[in-house]
């Protein structure tokens, strides 16, 4: 197992690393909205989506890896009526064959953001 962590997105907010590879899948930890700074982005959820995919892209290309790469996402979402509004903003990042995805409401997000996901990318 190889910990990758990249220094154009934010801190990990415990002790756990971005991601890591193992043989030739990558697994990233869920990413919030948060800046380099290490503040919330804003409150409105498209801008949350987007600081989130950024920092997905971020962690992704600190592995050598792209958007094109994922095979698997999982969201979750504090309120499933921002479900329409955060998949507007995932699909801009997502085009020609798109990957697996689940997304789940939950009841509380750390930082209390409103949007946090997570990948499996290949390095095939």
């Amino acid at each position: 197992m190889q910990p990758i962590n990249s220094d154009k997105a934010p801190a990990a907010v415990g002790p756990y690393s971005h991601g890591v590879r193992t043989g030739n899948l990558f697994y990233s930890s869920g990413q919030v909205p948060l800046t380099l700074e290490g503040k919330i982005v804003s409150d409105d959820v498209a801008e949350q989506a987007k600081q989130v995919l950024d920092n997905i892209g971020a962690v992704l290309e600190t592995a050598g890896l792209g958007y094109s790469n994922i095979v698997k996402t999982t969201i979750f979402i504090a309120d499933m009526n921002d479900f329409a509004v955060i998949n507007e903003v995932y699909a801009k990042y997502f085009t020609g064959k798109l990957p697996a995805r689940s997304c789940v409401e939950v009841s509380r997000l750390p930082l209390d953001a409103k949007v946090e996901i997570e990948i499996v990318a290949s390095f095939e």
